[in-house]
């Protein structure tokens, strides 16, 4: 399985994916055409125009993935997929809808690479409840792609102590998350992303580096080239 899952699209003072450019153009290796996963924006068409126009530089032509009969057979085609961010619930709503689910995981977990920024990167986590996002529309269920054992929120926020914001916080929310779930948790900071090799080691890259939570143990730092997968061997996933 060979995941490449970033935090967020565009880093700023920078262009869309620029950060992550080195990295998306050696996962994809010797690719030379990808499907993109517009569903999380509204205007799908003018999201894979930009995709399309970025992938350009990286030597990749971009196919789109479209809502109806086609989209299984777009999917099997596949050599790479990229699935875009935006709102996590209309994502996770659009791709049941195109019964498209359990083929996506399949194909990836037969090796297909897979890339995914902000909402795509959350939806290969079990579930989608660690998402930022407000439900605008409501799936069948917040289960996900189940790529990795834990869940990811995305730009994860660091308190600020100079705030005068008397509202929950980010880690607050995590916390809250697993005082009803017993499931780790990456709270994935701007710039930030996880790479899954064939190895199956998973691994943290950028230097804003993450923060991980889990149930009964106080969150803990950890940087650029962390190992996750010995991080839940460890327990950060308990059955």
């Amino acid at each position: 399985m060979r995941l490449l899952l970033l935090s967020n699209s565009t880093n700023f003072g920078a262009v869309y994916l620029e950060h992550a450019a080195e990295a998306i153009t050696g996962h994809f290796g010797g690719i030379r055409r990808i499907l993109f996963v517009p569903f999380a924006l509204h205007d799908q068409v003018a999201y894979h125009a930009k995709a399309q126009a970025r992938f350009q530089a990286f030597g990749i032509e971009v196919d789109r993935l479209s809502e109806g009969p086609g989209a299984m057979t777009a999917l099997e085609r596949a050599e790479g997929i990229f699935v875009g961010g935006g709102n996590t619930f209309r994502l996770l709503d659009r791709l049941q809808r195109s019964g498209v689910v359990e083929l996506l995981r399949k194909r990836v977990l037969a090796g297909m690479p897979y890339l995914g920024a902000s909402a795509g990167t959350v939806i290969a986590a079990p579930t989608i409840r660690t998402t930022n996002d407000m439900p605008i529309v409501e799936p069948r269920t917040l289960a996900a792609l189940g790529l990795v054992p834990f869940q990811i929120n995305c730009h994860y926020l660091d308190p600020d102590p100079r705030s005068r914001h008397m509202g929950e916080t980010r880690e607050t929310r995590l916390l809250e998350f697993l005082e009803e779930n017993d499931l780790a948790v990456v709270g994935l900071r701007e710039g930030g992303m996880i790479e899954v090799g064939d190895s199956g080691a998973v691994t943290l890259h950028g230097s804003a580096g993450a923060r991980l939570f889990r149930r009964g143990s106080e969150p803990i730092e950890v940087g650029d080239g962390a190992r996750l997968d010995e991080w839940v061997r460890r327990g950060g996933r308990r059955a």
